[in-house]
């Protein structure tokens, strides 16, 4: 198992009219939160893409349990579970660092393609990272 947990603060720009973190928000912060992951395993997106390999979001689900405010300093919890198949999953849970709250839980699946988006298999650098740490 892999665990990173990403910090970040709650812009205005992130949140609506009632002060309150909008929805779609959190997908984004399960994104930087996913690159920091696999940066502390020295896994970084970039040479990744120019190996020609591909981590599309072929699944994001998100579940809301409470909503975060304008200047809340969040935690997003990362982790993979299993090693990568034809897939990876990675799981997510944001909090509220003030008080450890749980504000949110969700996942996101990737697919691995090449530059055509035809499916291939995962880099072996990748699976290498990931089998060191679990």
């Amino acid at each position: 198992m892999i665990k990173f947990t990403y910090k970040t603060k709650v812009y205005y720009k992130d949140v609506d009219k009632m002060g309150v973190v909008y929805y779609a928000r959190y997908f984004e912060y399960f994104e930087a939160a996913r690159t920091e992951l696999l940066q502390s395993i020295s896994i970084d997106v970039t040479s990744i893409e120019q190996e020609g390999y591909f981590l599309p979001v072929i699944t994001s689900h998100c579940d809301y349990k409470m909503g975060a405010n304008f200047e809340d300093i969040l935690l997003v919890k990362t982790a993979i579970y299993k090693p990568p198949k034809a897939t990876m999953k990675i799981d997510y849970e944001i909090r509220r660092s003030s008080n450890d709250e749980l504000l949110v839980t969700g996942y996101t699946i990737h697919a691995f393609t090449d530059q055509l988006g035809k499916a291939v298999k995962p880099p072996k650098r990748l699976v290498e990272a990931l089998k060191t740490n679990f």
